[in-house]
């Protein structure tokens, strides 16, 4: 599949089917209540009980909110006992990071790209 202007290319990761693609990760991270889960996973596993803390919503929304930072590949869960605990994935969010970058490069190129074609028209 061709590269469309703009955009970089997948991450390997992503094409070869080995997770999410960035903009599937961006989606989870759209919803206020996810990004505030992951900041309460970022600073050490939890269980859903803890993470209910301070929100508003039932356990099975947590869940559900859970479920879709897990499939973005932004969280794993492990079951001790009777319960899930939920930890971040920091590799998910440096493949979201060198996405960027890579954004912010093509972008940069076509931007000088620009400046150079628009010099050259430009009168002495």
């Amino acid at each position: 599949m061709a590269e469309r202007p703009g955009r970089p290319s997948k991450s390997r990761s992503a094409a070869a089917g080995g997770g999410p693609a960035p903009a599937d990760r961006f989606a989870a991270l759209a919803d206020s209540t996810r990004r505030h889960l992951l900041e309460q996973v970022a600073v050490r596993d939890r269980a859903v009980s803890e993470l209910m803390t301070g929100l508003d919503i039932s356990q099975a929304a947590v869940s559900q909110h859970l479920r879709v930072l897990r499939d973005a590949g932004l969280v794993t869960a492990r079951k001790q006992g009777r319960h899930r605990y939920y930890q971040l994935r920091p590799g998910a969010l440096t493949e979201l990071r060198d996405w960027l970058d890579e954004l912010d490069r093509f972008w940069q190129a076509r931007l000088a790209a620009l400046g150079d074609y628009l010099n050259e028209g430009a009168p002495a």
